[in-house]
């Protein structure tokens, strides 16, 4: 019977020698017993062995486990992307889209000295500066000299019916009145009815923008503004003139001073205008030099007050302002949509969703 066979002639297997030579150098109770005297001569030579190991079998420390750092930083990096886009998702879609307009400015509060504060027209040009005028080319009756001046002209009424200072307090806007073609009937008769008993069909607020001095004041110096005029052939080869405007105006309640304090509510009051004007040749329309036939009139109003008409926009501070977040919510910053006439009044009257 061979040294690695039992005493019934099976042969032992190399995991079970393995075992027991383990268990025989370590010394662990009820280890096997030696089966021969190659077992004493094999556990022998094991001992000296250096690190313990079996003699014939390398042994290896166990490698260590690479460190796989990148993983871990894309996961960080994804992690920490969509935090951020839970926390302000205007501000990635503004990044991927190149927008400018930033919803989480709608928490800072406007102040006597930023009254653009958290607002989008806070981007804006400021008066005159933000209507873009477009190049003056033949049209009609009209060479290109004289669209320029049509167009310049028509800039000024725009500028007197809804910048000049003197109209914003509450005044008769003389000087954009004396631009319109004192023969267009209607017209002339809303402007006769308009200022003394203001109703929905004769509302000074249908041209100009008038705040009532008791009421509200403006805030500072500037109202930004936004829009375009562009022009087209008319009617009887006239030059027709649009105008699409948006006057962001920051107002305070009145108050015997006219200062506004850090305690003191700001409103920015927003509205968009849209004005066509024909300048008619002379020829074939009765008008005046240097005058204008108005075609039609539209605006939007938000923060302008609502129910019967006064003739001045009525800014809602304090509790009147939380009555009117009951009403429809509009964004007056989109001008991708149509000026609808109405919003200012009545059921129809709607809340700035951005102000």
């Amino acid at each position: 019977m061979g040294a690695d066979t039992e005493p019934d002639g099976s042969s032992r297997s190399d995991e079970e020698w393995d075992r027991f030579l383990r268990e025989s150098v370590a010394g662990v109770p009820d280890s096997p017993k030696e089966p021969s005297a190659r077992a004493r001569d094999v556990a022998k030579r094991l001992r000296a062995v250096p690190g313990g190991g079996v003699a014939g079998r390398a042994s290896h420390p166990p490698a260590r486990p690479k460190r796989r750092t990148g993983g871990y930083v894309v996961g960080l990096l994804a992690v920490l992307a969509l935090l951020g886009v839970a926390l302000a998702p205007q501000r990635w879609v503004n990044l991927i889209t190149g927008g400018t307009d930033s919803a989480p400015l709608s928490a800072q509060r406007p102040t006597a000295d930023q009254p653009f504060r958290g607002s989008p027209a806070a981007r804006w040009a400021s008066g005159p500066a933000g209507i873009t005028m477009p190049k003056a080319e033949t049209v009609g009756w009209m060479d290109a000299a004289e669209v320029e001046r049509a167009l310049a002209r028509s800039r000024d009424f725009v500028v007197a019916s809804g910048l000049d200072r003197g109209v914003l307090r509450g005044e008769r806007p003389e000087k954009a009145i004396a631009q319109i073609n004192p023969h267009q009937k209607d017209v002339q008769e809303l402007l006769r009815v308009a200022f003394r008993t203001p109703s929905e069909k004769n509302d000074p607020l249908l041209l100009f923008s008038r705040f009532k001095p008791s009421r509200a004041h403006l805030v500072g110096d500037v109202v930004k503004t936004r829009g375009e005029l562009t022009y087209r052939e008319g009617e009887r080869g006239a030059l027709q003139v649009t105008a699409d405007v948006t006057f962001v105006y920051p107002v305070a309640r009145a108050d015997a001073g006219g200062s506004v304090d850090g305690n003191d509510e700001i409103v920015r009051t927003i509205v968009r205008r849209e004005l066509v004007l024909s300048w008619d040749d002379p020829d074939k329309v009765v008008t005046e030099p240097g005058t204008f036939s108005i075609v039609s009139y539209k605006y939007n109003v938000t923060n302008g007050g609502c129910g019967a008409p006064t003739g001045y926009f009525v800014p809602p501070f304090g509790t009147d302002h939380q009555q009117a977040e009951a009403d429809r919510e509009i964004d007056p910053y989109e001008r991708g949509t149509p000026v609808v006439r109405g919003e200012s009044s009545g059921e129809e009257c709607g809340r700035a969703t951005r102000s």
